[in-house]
């Protein structure tokens, strides 16, 4: 069993490759940035694979698909409230937690509301069924 086990809407501070950096090549992130745990699957190999979307300040070009977190969700997830951030939610990346290199402090540094949680997991799956998400597939 771990003893750390990410759970949906915690926030973490992980080195997110953007989609257009992994098709470069890039194994990691350029930056450690906050990100959030959308869902946590188990493969049929028996590992955890997390789906974590990336939060930034900088706000969503036209065309993408994001969340702008509330204040008192920002404040949750011990996140900056003196500036707008946004979860993107067309862009995921899977890692499998047991061998994940990138995934350094497990402890979260918080964590989004059961409701602001669903809302981004909502967000994702409509996504998804429409074929609009972009991973990068570190498993």
């Amino acid at each position: 069993m771990i003893v750390d086990f990410p759970v949906a809407g915690q926030v973490f501070d992980y080195h997110f490759p953007w989609k257009w950096q992994a098709d470069r090549g890039e194994t990691e992130g350029r930056k450690k940035r906050p990100s959030c745990v959308v869902i946590v699957i188990t493969n049929d190999a028996g590992h955890h694979v997390m789906f974590i979307a990336p939060i930034t300040g900088k706000a969503p070009d036209k065309g993408r698909t994001a969340l702008e977190i509330p204040e008192t969700e920002a404040r949750r997830a011990s996140l900056d409230t003196n500036l707008p951030l946004w979860v993107i939610l067309d862009e995921l990346n899977a890692d499998i937690l047991e061998t994940s290199f990138t995934l350094e402090d497990r402890s979260p540094r918080g964590s989004f509301s059961p409701d602001f949680t669903d809302a981004i997991l909502r967000g994702v799956q409509r996504l998804r069924a429409v074929g609009r998400t972009r991973l990068s597939n570190r498993t």
